[in-house]
């Protein structure tokens, strides 16, 4: 346990940023499959309407270190392809 002011301090701070990192990731995970099931069943425009939402979520944790800038890069890059693909 804490046996400093500021220690005690470090503590309260990573909780905050702990809860907070892990309400983000499960927003973006929450859109992921929300866009992958209509990725899979073909709806075209609530697919792109949910791939702006999660490219944006999921842009927004990259910039904030959440993930790797690659790692969401490449998650993108490849529902867009998928988006794309059912919009023909």
């Amino acid at each position: 346990m804490a046996n400093h002011k500021s220690a005690e301090k470090r503590v309260r701070q990573t909780a905050r940023k702990t809860e907070r990192k892990a309400q983000t990731k499960a927003t973006v995970r929450t859109f992921e499959k929300k866009l992958r099931s209509a990725i899979e069943k073909k709806e075209a425009s609530e697919a792109q309407t949910l791939f702006l939402t999660y490219s944006s979520k999921m842009g927004k944790a990259a910039q904030k270190g959440l993930y790797h800038a690659n790692t969401a890069s490449r998650k993108i890059g490849r529902l867009a392809k998928q988006v794309a693909q059912i919009a023909k």
